[in-house]
């Protein structure tokens, strides 16, 4: 396991979006060449910002936005990122309507936000993370679930 996942089973603190993409960032360098990352998390807690830093680390220089209206974006640096925002899709739509299997270019990374939402996405080699706010510091808390 690499450091930055061994360092999330235990769980990061971050207080700021720079910490945040930091990690992202950190992430993308560990990850293996055709990985899939599932976000849980509630909205406001980081997501698209942990998604910034990953897109950071695989030397994307296009401004990473949430997705929520596309459904998906798909960028290219190091590795092909497709970044999916599934909090608009309902469980009983079909993943094949998406067609995101015509653009998969290996290696490549895609990162789910809401991964509920498309449960036939999410595998046992999926790498999941957890992201919320602790109320009481407003610290943004990352943790590889």
């Amino acid at each position: 396991m690499s450091a930055i996942l061994e360092a999330l089973t235990r769980g990061i603190h971050t207080s700021n979006a720079e910490e945040t993409i930091s990690i992202g960032e950190q992430l993308a360098k560990e990850l293996p060449a055709d990985a899939c990352l599932a976000l849980y998390g509630d909205l406001g807690v980081g997501k698209t910002t942990l998604v910034k830093g990953i897109a950071r680390g695989l030397l994307i220089e296009k401004n990473i936005t949430s997705p929520t209206f596309n459904i998906f974006s798909i960028y290219t640096g190091e590795k092909q990122l497709i970044h999916l925002d599934a909090y608009r899709l309902s469980r009983e739509q079909s993943i094949e309507n998406l067609m995101i299997e015509d653009f998969l270019r290996s290696p490549y990374l895609c990162v789910i936000e809401w991964p509920d939402n498309v449960p036939d996405l999410i595998d046992e080699n999926t790498i999941k993370l957890e992201l919320s706010i602790e109320i009481n510091s407003n610290e943004h808390f990352i943790k590889y679930i």
